[in-house]
């Protein structure tokens, strides 16, 4: 890590590394299907999928589990990882590992950097989405989940 990067962990290329997961849940009894959780970022005003940057000696899987449970209060056990996904980020390139994560226990609290979440079906949730990289993510994930 170089001097000035304030914690924030930079792979070789450069590029912030981070990861986060497309959770998700069955619906309740009465209605069929899944529903993802979407967590609202007062900070930047937007609707997104729980992610995070890796601290030191921490692995993509590690922190995608902890940024879940640090900005949602979810827990749950990492299934398939899905595609890559990279932007910019303050002039610099961010990549971000994800996965699909089954939620089986937690409650949110509202905290420094999510004021509230969002559970919703994939219409829904697709459609609120701040970012079309999110939403192809959970389009993935549901059409993995559903047709198996």
């Amino acid at each position: 890590m170089c001097a000035g990067n304030y914690g924030v962990r930079v792979s070789k290329d450069k590029s912030i590394r981070a990861a986060g997961c497309v959770v998700y849940r069955p619906r309740s009894k009465a209605e069929a299907g899944l529903e993802y959780l979407l967590i609202h970022r007062p900070k930047y005003g937007d609707w997104s999928l729980p992610k995070g940057k890796l601290e030191k000696g921490e692995s993509h899987r590690e922190a995608a589990l902890r940024e879940v449970e640090e900005e949602t209060g979810f827990v749950g056990s990492l299934g398939m990882e899905l595609p890559p996904v990279r932007y910019q980020m303050g002039g610099k390139d961010k990549a971000v590992r994800y996965w699909a994560m089954e939620a089986t226990g937690g409650k949110f609290v509202a905290n420094g950097e999510v004021d509230r979440v969002a559970w919703l079906g994939v219409s829904e949730a697709t459609s609120k989405l701040s970012y079309e990289h999110d939403a192809v993510l959970v389009r993935h994930v549901h059409g993995s989940l559903t047709m198996a």
